[in-house]
Order: C-alpha cells, then structure tokens, then sequence
C-alpha cells in the first residue's frame, strides 16, 4: 500500500463535491445563527466569548498530541498576547505560553496571505520553549518520519511522511495551491471543500519534527476564518478531541488515496458539529448574563461566588449538581450558613432542588 505522495498524481486530489451538499445547507444556517447571537452580545461579553474559544482551542490542539496545560497558564499567555493589563498574568508553564501566542496571531492575521514565512514562524512561536525541537525549522535527517503507535517491538505505523529533502520544495507547491484557491465569501461548500484539503495536504507532508498537528489545525482556522471572511467562533480540537480515534482513522484512511471525497465529508462534518457546539455556547453565555442581570441583587457574596462556579463548568452543566459539601468547599463557610444560603437560593426560584436528604443536588434554575 503507497501512501498518498508516492502516488503519480501526487497532489492533485479528486472528489465528489456533491457528497456535502446536506452539509453545506446546514452549515450556513448555522454559521448565520451564530452571527446573529454573537452581534446581539455585548462587547465585553462578545470579547469575553471570544477569549473562552480561544482557550478552549488552545487547551484542546495540545491535549491531542498528549500536552496538558493548566487552563490558568493558557489564558494567561492568550490575555498576555491580547494586551490585557491584567495583573495576575504569571505563566507557570513557558510551552503553554507558546500555544496560547500561536492561536493570538492566528486569529489576528486570518486576512493576511499564507506564505512559508508565516508557517515558520507561527512553528517558532509554539515550539520556541522546546528543548528539543528546532523551533521554526523544518525537519532534516535521513531517518524516515514515521506516525507509530505502540509499544517497542510491536510498533504499528500509521502513516511515513515524504523525505525531508523534499519538504522545502512540497511546502512551497502547498502555498501555490493555497494561495491559488482563491473564494467567494458567499461560496461556503468551496469553504469547506478548501478547509478539509488545506488540513489532509498539510499533515501529509508533516514538514516540521514536531508540532505538525497543532499547525495543521491552525492552517484550517485560518482557511476557514479567511474564506469566510470573519475570524470563525469555534474549537475544532475540541470536537476532535471527542473522538481522536475517528480523526486519525480518517486521516490515516485519506492519506493513502487521491480520491478523498469521504475525508472531506468528515472534515466538513467536523467543522458543521464544531459550529452547532459554538452555538450551544454563545446561547448558554446568553443566558448567563440574563441570569446573573436578574438575580445578581438578590444574592450575597458566598452566593454568587456560587453560581459563577458551577457557570464555569459551560453549557454541559456542573456535573452533580450543587451540594452542601460543594458549597462549603467554594464558599469556606460553615455547614449552618452553607445549608441556610442553599435554602435562601431554592426560595428565591434561582435554585431547582432535587433528591432528598444526603443526596439533596441543587441545579440552576435557568429557565426562570
């Protein structure tokens, strides 16, 4: 079995267009909801939003390559990048910082042309803190590039990359079909279409020693943000990172043939289930924010300090619910105090209580 740049044609990918025409529908709704959601917040609320996607991003891309960052550090870095003045801006983990400065000059410079300066340089930022990588720098050496799984002696590859010295001149032909594809705002299945081979095209020729996939997902925000025209509100990584098995398996799948009308089905998709979550968030801090406007003067401290906790758990809700040992561990209060708040909140209709006694859980009321 040849992999997809040992084949003739190499590069020159064939597809069913059609295949994604349900998709494309679908996608444009959504796409135009979400506009419409995000232009009805305010702009501390809409720069609030955006700053929670782009940590969620940030957190994702690194966590399916195996890196785990403190959500803190992450923001931190993104904040640091954004010009927040914030004080508490101290970055514990240096590579953290370098993901968070990568998915700030994506967003910023999506209208800007994608050149093979660029991709160097968004590589130096995210591995400038590696001690072992050269930052920026393509991989040399006549060692073939191998995606392995499993243990030693049982190795199992998925994928060989094309030789290293043929990097420069592949990355080179990537821009020029990039760059050559060019598109109509308007035209959201050649979006998509350019999205899903941007991504395969660029992994296939894994140019870097390290970090090709954290780049490649970042190629596709930028393909998407750019064809759009509108820097998109989404976390692709965090719908990969749902089901990585899926993506690789696609992946794995599409590169060992030209014909990849499945894998842009699944890339596209990836994209349309990453937009309907964007969704389900920006009506979820929607009704945050008429919440904490409604009821804000009828809680004390503790409190608030409370329901902002289990609002940072997001729209998939605070797991358990609200319980008296909870509310003692966020609030620091005693047990009495804890237990007459719980009360105080359950009158007030900002708290649903259910199950009784010792397993008494309290939800949020958000249909009040």
């Amino acid at each position: 079995m040849k992999y997809n740049w040992q084949l003739p044609d190499w590069a020159n990918f064939t597809f069913d267009e059609t295949a994604i025409d349900s998709i494309v529908v679908n996608f444009a709704l959504e796409t135009g909801e979400l506009k419409g959601l995000v232009d009805s917040l305010s702009n501390e609320t809409r720069k609030e939003t955006i700053l929670q996607f782009m940590i969620s991003e940030a957190i994702k891309t690194s966590e399916i390559e195996g890196e785990f960052f403190s959500r803190q550090d992450v923001m931190s870095s993104i904040k640091k990048n954004l010009g927040h003045n914030d004080h508490f801006l101290k970055i514990r983990n240096k590579e953290a910082q370098g993901i968070g400065k990568l998915m700030v000059t994506v967003r910023n410079s999506f209208t800007e042309k994608l050149t093979e300066k660029a991709i160097k340089q968004w590589h130096g930022i995210l591995m400038e803190y590696s001690k072992y990588i050269s930052a920026g720098e393509y991989r040399m050496g006549t060692e073939a590039m191998q995606i392995v799984s499993g243990t030693f002696g049982k190795e199992k590859i998925h994928f060989e990359a094309l030789p290293s010295d043929n990097v420069p001149f592949e990355i080179s032909n990537f821009i020029k079909w990039y760059n050559k594809f060019e598109l109509n705002p308007e035209n959201v299945k050649n979006a998509l279409i350019k999205t899903s081979i941007s991504h395969l095209y660029f992994e296939s020729i894994h140019p870097f020693e390290d970090g090709n996939g954290r780049i490649g997902r970042a190629i596709a925000e930028k393909c998407l943000s750019e064809s759009l025209n509108r820097p998109v509100l989404m976390s692709l990584s965090s719908t990969i990172e749902k089901n990585k098995k899926q993506y690789y398996d696609s992946l794995k799948q599409a590169q060992r043939s030209l014909e990849i009308t499945d894998w842009i089905i699944y890339f596209s998709k990836l994209i349309l289930e990453s937009q309907k979550n964007a969704k389900q968030i920006v009506l979820f801090t929607l009704s945050k924010t008429k919440f904490i406007d409604q009821f804000k003067r009828q809680m004390n401290e503790r409190q608030i300090k409370a329901v902002l906790t289990m609002f940072e758990s997001g729209h998939t809700g605070f797991e358990g619910g609200m319980t008296v040992m909870k509310y003692l561990s966020i609030t620091k209060t005693s047990r009495a105090t804890a237990t007459r708040d719980l009360q105080d909140l359950t009158e007030k209709n900002i708290f649903i209580p259910r199950g009784e006694g010792r397993n008494r859980r309290y939800d949020l009321n958000l249909l009040a």
